[in-house]
Order: structure tokens, then C-alpha cells, then sequence
């Protein structure tokens, strides 16, 4: 009854995106004028392909932005070793994600933008890339998407798999609830970063055979490959910092700011050598700070104008993409961003950790709350959450005193390489017995 209850439902949903079609395509042509969407590759958000297909088996890795992206990077590297006879296509949906995961892929990847999902656009990507199996990540649950792969007996997987207390509330609703179930029966592997959400999964409806655990694929995001030019700048950039009082806060959304340089006013007046580099989730909000500082006769170095560190500035902006891990080895105290203000959700902490910075985050982390208590449990010393108005004198702490902060940067260290051993091969693992090689039985291949 709740099946055919979510059928219905599905037919709804279907008939309802099909009719918006026009206007989702118009939506997308403003996005483009706006510069959110590819000047150029736009249109492969309906479906229709910029790259021809090779022949053979093909697995279809898809993230919505650049986080998510990364965490499947790691993966596609292991299925590419272990499966060179495969195919391995790339979808992401933002053009964040796209300027800086085209640098970091394998050769061999094919990447596209992901197709919105209406009938139109979901039909004619699986009907022209035809994937052998499609790795979902995250929280990506399309039902024209999923329902649609399901019918053409395409392997199902959802990888690094979370909902949101608030996506929950949303998926759980009494009228959705059923199409919720329906879409989570069409997978084969699901794959948790917590038991939390494990729980929120067989909450709705979802088939507990499947679920499986390897831990958050987040640890397993590796060194961003920098080119020469960028080495050479970074390592320039290190000569500069060195001998001063410097910390980084990263990821920091709009409103965050106003916290930030308040504490970095506040230490000024302790450690008038201090630097704080500054690292906002998106680029033009970087320029926008450097503006308003600029206008109050704040000297600052931007990052996109390849400013020098010159006696008297003290606040460095990085306005550019995709280099948060080169800047986590500058600096060897991180405060996370997004964190700080009422209705954030964090971000991720291990990359800091990766690179032996003490770490500092705010109260509001969202799903991040599980990496941090994981963390903590090893070491209480890896991660300090505190709330705006003791910022200041945590970070006075760390800068005033080696040891401590010496101390909470193994601690880190050692927490990140305690959780980050063996994720990939897990995660390899599970894919290869629940996904691939039925994926590629279907298709009568050999194993």
C-alpha cells in the first residue's frame, strides 16, 4: 500500500517537473546571465552532453558543489586503479565546484555539469551516458534521478549519506514520506557518516539490509595539487609570515566578519604584529570585506591582486577558489567559519586538522558535531569550541603560550590520522561487492 502510495505520489512529482520545464529552463538561462551557470557548458544542466561517451562500462559519480565533489574524488581515484576497463564520468552542480575539481580529477574523468531533474533532462542523460551504476553524495536524493536509474536497472549508491534535521522534517512529511520510501528502496548501498544518520535513514522507511558503515569520507580528502606558480607565491607568502603572531579564519559566511575583525582588533592591541588571513566560503564576499576595510583606511592584502604582505597591514583576504588547504599549511591556528552565528551548520574541520593547525570552531556546527565529538573522544585537546565573546581569549591563550598551542596542533594531527586510516579502501570495498559487481553482472561483463 505505502509503495503504490508512493507511486502516486512520484507521478505527481513527475507530471508536476515536466510542466515547469519551460520555466526551469528559463531559470537556468537567468542563472547563466547572473554568472551562476557555465557561460559556455550550460546546457548540460538539461541533459545534453558537451563530451562524446567512450564504449564500455561507465560509473556516474555526482556531488552537488565543491565539499561533497571533493569527498568522491578519493574514490574515483581507487575505481579508476582497480577498475581501468571502467569508464568514470564526473557531475557537479556548481560553478564553484567545477573551477577548481576540473584541476584535481584524473585525466581520464570525464566531468560535466549534472542535469537538473526534470523528465526531460534526467531522460536524455541516461539515455546518452547509459552508466553501468551512479554514486550519489551526500544528501542528493532526486526522484526523477533515482526512480528513473531504477528503470533502467542502473546500480544505485549514496555515499557519505546525510540529512539535515531540517531535510528530515521535509522528507518525513505525511504526503512525501511515502515517495521518500519509494526512492530509498531503488538503492543498493547506502553509506552513513554517522549513526545518527543511520537512524534518520531507517526512520524513512529506509531498508536497513542496506546500510552499511566506513566512517566520513571526509577525512579521506587529499592534498589539492597546486602548480608552480601558485607554490612559488605560497612559499613567498611564508617568508613573509614568518616571525609574526598569525591565525586564519576560514570559511566564514556574511555577518561573520564583524566577529572576526572584532577579535582581530582586540588581539592588535595585545600582539601588534598579529596577522590574520581571512578566508571567506565565497570569493566576492572576500572582496567586498577588503572593500570596507579599504574605505576606513585599513590596509589589506588581497589575495586575487597578488597583494605583498608590506610593513603596517595586518589583515591578508584570500578572494579566491579552492585554496583553503594551501592557506591551513601558512597558518597554525584555525578558526572554522560558519559557525558563529545563529542557524549555521559548519564546515568541515579536517582538513585543518590534516595540516597540524589547532582548531577553534564556533557553537552553531550542524552535522559537523558528529567529526567534532569523534575528535574530542581521541583527543580532548583537537578541537575547541567556544562562542564569539571568548574568541579573543582562546586565541590569546594559543598565541601567548607554544606549548599549548603546540599541543593542540598534535592533537589534531593525531586525531585526523586516527580517523582518516582506511576510509577509502572501505569504502572501495563496500562498492565493489554491493554495487560494481552486480552493476557490471547486469551487463553480462566478466568480473
Amino acid at each position: 500500500m505505502a509503495m503504490e502510495r508512493g507511486e502516486l505520489i512520484y507521478k505527481i512529482y513527475r507530471a508536476l517537473s515536466y510542466g515547469l520545464s519551460p520555466l526551469i529552463q528559463l531559470h537556468l538561462r537567468w542563472r547563466k546571465f547572473r554568472g551562476l551557470e557555465h557561460p559556455l557548458r550550460w546546457r548540460e544542466r538539461l541533459g545534453l552532453p558537451s563530451l562524446s561517451r567512450p564504449p564500455g562500462p561507465l560509473f556516474w559519480f555526482h556531488a552537488v558543489s565543491l565539499g561533497e565533489g571533493m569527498c568522491a574524488i578519493p574514490v574515483i581515484k581507487c575505481c579508476i586503479e582497480r577498475r581501468p576497463d571502467v569508464t568514470v564520468l564526473m557531475t557537479t552542480t556548481t560553478t564553484s565546484a567545477f573551477e577548481v575539481i576540473k584541476h584535481q580529477l584524473p585525466n581520464n574523468v570525464l566531468y560535466q555539469f549534472s542535469p537538473v531533474d526534470t523528465p526531460g533532462a534526467i531522460d536524455a542523460f541516461l539515455r546518452y551516458w547509459k552508466p553501468s551504476a551512479i554514486m550519489l553524495m551526500e544528501s542528493e536524493l532526486w526522484p526523477n534521478l533515482i526512480i528513473g536509474a531504477a528503470k533502467n536497472r542502473i546500480a544505485l549508491a549514496l555515499l557519505n549519506a546525510r540529512i539535515s534535521a531540517k531535510s528530515y522534517g521535509s522528507w518525513s512529511q505525511p504526503f512525501v514520506n511515502s515517495l521518500t520510501s519509494l526512492m530509498l528502496s531503488k538503492f543498493l548501498l547506502i553509506l552513513p557518516l554517522s549513526t545518527t544518520q543511520a537512524i534518520r535513514f531507517q526512520l524513512l522507511q529506509c531498508p536497513p539490509f542496506i546500510i552499511n558503515f566506513c566512517g566520513d569520507l571526509k577525512y579521506a580528502v587529499g592534498n589539492i595539487d597546486t602548480n608552480e606558480g601558485d607554490q612559488r607565491a605560497l612559499k613567498e607568502l611564508q617568508v613573509q609570515l614568518m616571525n609574526r603572531k598569525v591565525w586564519m579564519a576560514s570559511s566564514i559566511h556574511k555577518g561573520e566578519e564583524k566577529v572576526m575583525l572584532g577579535v582581530h582588533n582586540a588581539l592588535k592591541q595585545i600582539h601588534p604584529d598579529i596577522i590574520t588571513i581571512i578566508v571567506p566560503r565565497h570569493p566576492q564576499h572576500g572582496k567586498q570585506i577588503a572593500l570596507e576595510l579599504e574605505k576606513d583606511g585599513v590596509r589589506v592584502a588581497l589575495r586575487s591582486r597578488h597583494d605583498k604582505l608590506m610593513p603596517g597591514t595586518n589583515i591578508y583576504v584570500v578572494d579566491t577558489l579552492g585554496e583553503l588547504q594551501k592557506f591551513y599549511r601558512l597558518t597554525p591556528i584555525a578558526v572554522i567559519g560558519g559557525s558563529f552565528l545563529p542557524g549555521s551548520a559548519g564546515h568541515n574541520i579536517s582538513e585543518a586538522a590534516a595540516a597540524s593547525c589547532a582548531i577553534l570552531t564556533g557553537p552553531y556546527i550542524g552535522h559537523f558535531s558528529h567529526m567534532a565529538t569523534q575528535m574530542q573522544r581521541l583527543n580532548p585537546l583537537s578541537v575547541l569550541q567556544v562562542s564569539g565573546h571568548i574568541l579573543v581569549e582562546a586565541l590569546h591563550n594559543l598565541l601567548s603560550d607554544a606549548k599549548l598551542l603546540e599541543e593542540r596542533q598534535e592533537a589534531a594531527k593525531q586525531a585526523y590520522h586516527a580517523l582518516s586510516c582506511g576510509i577509502t579502501e572501505n569504502v572501495w570495498s563496500f562498492l565493489d561487492f554491493h554495487i560494481f559487481r552486480i552493476a557490471l553482472a547486469n551487463e553480462g561483463l566478466m568480473l
